[in-house]
């Protein structure tokens, strides 16, 4: 039976999301003997679709273009998923959505629908039915096994290497459209745009902590080092919550789960909540005058110093 994987995009491109998460479908296809589909959901999104069928070890794109799924509501998502699994031949044995907000709103929609537990932020595949995952924020791994048919699976991608996005010759199939659910309906959105990467994307990323004292010390240190390296900001949750950097930028637990080749913390101790969120980073640098402090722990590199010393020094050196 196949693997289908419901793309995250924004109607004109792939989120990375997506490459991580067909990545752990083509690791279940070895179990199954089944081939990778790819679900691109959406309105005017041919060009997401195409793109779709690049990606390497993908055997078919289920393309479903029309206005109730312009803004990927949750309702009509969902129904456009369990549509494609009753229409099926013999529908699909996995159902594999990236475990971002996006797919962590419809996948619960989805499993409930088919009467299957949600098997949440996997980070490891050992076979068809038995799946690694964090708990006690990362400071854990529960080994999870499931009878459900079909599985309903969120993806923490950061546990599995994107696939190329290049290389695939897959098809492209029109899929029907499932009507409107009338459930809930789009209001308007605010973009911030920025021309710093996207965080959970960066391949390097400058994080501050409340040891930066306030917004304008933030900004002083942490902004010259990010523009020298070309690097996203992130931040602890102590800092966002004293009003230093946005929500949008906190790593961690109950922030953003990152992953990047490059992860400096700048003035954060490493409490439990902050490294269940970058602690998979391939590199990490800490600097910190505290030599007891936790994020050490987990560094590749350490630095004890003051940081209002120690990362401009850095920055001026770049």
């Amino acid at each position: 039976m196949p693997v289908l994987v419901i793309a995250e995009h924004d109607n004109a491109s792939l989120k990375g999301a997506t490459l991580n998460t067909v990545a752990a479908a083509r690791q279940l296809s070895m179990f199954t003997d089944g081939q990778v589909h790819v679900l691109v959901a959406g309105s005017q999104s041919a060009a997401a679709a195409e793109a779709a069928a690049q990606i390497e070890g993908v055997a078919q794109v289920l393309h479903a273009d029309g206005a109730a799924l312009a803004h990927g509501l949750a309702e009509n998502v969902a129904a456009q998923v369990l549509a494609l699994q009753d229409n099926g031949a013999s529908g699909y044995s996995h159902i594999l959505f990236p475990a971002t907000a996006c797919g962590k709103n419809v996948a619960p929609r989805v499993a409930a629908k088919l009467d299957v537990a949600q098997i949440s932020d996997i980070t490891k595949v050992v076979s068809a039915d038995t799946f690694e995952r964090p708990i006690y924020a990362g400071n854990a791994i529960a080994t999870v096994q499931s009878g459900d048919a079909p599985k309903v699976i969120t993806v923490r991608t950061t546990g599995f290497d994107a696939a190329a996005a290049t290389g695939g010759s897959a098809t492209v199939e029109t899929a029907a459209v499932t009507a409107d659910a009338g459930k809930s309906s789009y209001v308007g959105s605010e973009i911030a745009k920025s021309d710093r990467p996207e965080l959970t994307a960066a391949k390097i990323i400058v994080s501050g902590g409340r040891a930066l004292g306030s917004k304008e010390k933030f900004d002083e240190i942490i902004t010259p080092l990010a523009d020298k390296l070309g690097a996203a900001i992130g931040a602890s949750r102590a800092a966002v919550d004293a009003g230093y950097a946005p929500n949008d930028l906190q790593v961690g637990q109950t922030g953003k789960i990152v992953a990047p080749q490059l992860y400096i913390a700048a003035g954060i101790s490493g409490a439990i909540q902050h490294l269940a969120g970058m602690k998979d980073s391939k590199v990490i640098v800490a600097i910190n005058k505290d030599p007891e402090a936790p994020i050490f722990s987990v560094a590749d590199y350490g630095l004890e110093a003051d940081l209002f010393t120690a990362v401009p020094e850095l920055a001026s050196q770049i």
